[in-house]
């Protein structure tokens, strides 16, 4: 689900390259874009090397092109991490409504890895359990956004990889153990753990 470590590398790499060139090249936007794409694409080969899905490997590169491309359009290095602010914020929407829709990701995403497609939303403790659960990663989002935000439009542009870098992996980590004990501690005694969902039982007719 989460890209593994090389999830965190594609996140982490292009964006250190990125103000590394620019602070080297006397803040160069041009010089800070180069250096982001040209180790976003060695991150690719490397990846595509080891036999990674193409398409993941891809969509990474292609969400730093689109990061360069909008900074060298408006010419504002901050703007090389508008693409992912709005990616947070689009996240923390998304996260938020799945749970008031009773589509808690969370569940979503667990369904899918264990197989059970939607019989997880027929338990009521578990469909209780992963909407407390996908709060919490909403509230990730939001976090991002909070430090993202004023550090964007104050123009912090090492700051933001500095965010970038420490409100990925590190809150990632955060994140799957407190919806890990929220989601357990969610359920009632008993319960026999999400990979057995229980369905009520339907009330039995009474004699006629």
């Amino acid at each position: 689900m989460l890209g593994g470590r090389r999830g965190a590398i594609d996140a982490t790499l292009p964006p250190v390259a990125f103000a590394a060139g620019w602070l080297l090249g006397d803040e160069s936007l041009w010089a800070g874009v180069l250096a982001a794409v040209v180790t976003a694409s060695g991150v690719a080969l490397w990846r595509l090397r080891r036999g990674d899905r193409p398409r993941s490997v891809l969509i990474g590169l292609l969400a730093v092109c689109v990061a360069a491309l909008i900074a060298l359009r408006t010419g504002r290095a901050t703007d090389f991490f508008l693409l992912q602010l709005l990616s947070n914020a689009a996240s923390a929407l998304a996260w938020a409504v799945s749970v008031v829709l009773r589509w808690p990701l969370l569940g979503v995403v667990v369904g899918a890895a264990l197989g059970q497609r939607g019989r997880w939303r027929r338990d009521p403790a578990l469909l209780r359990a992963y909407g407390r659960g996908s709060w919490i990663w909403t509230a990730t989002y939001v976090l991002r956004l909070a430090v993202f935000v004023p550090l964007y439009f104050g123009g912090q542009v090492v700051a933001l990889v500095v965010a970038r870098v420490a409100l990925t992996w590190p809150l990632v980590a955060a994140a799957l153990a407190v919806s890990w004990v929220v989601v357990r501690r969610s359920l009632p005694a008993g319960h026999p753990g999400l990979r057995h969902p229980v369905a009520p039982v339907a009330p039995q007719p009474g004699p006629t």
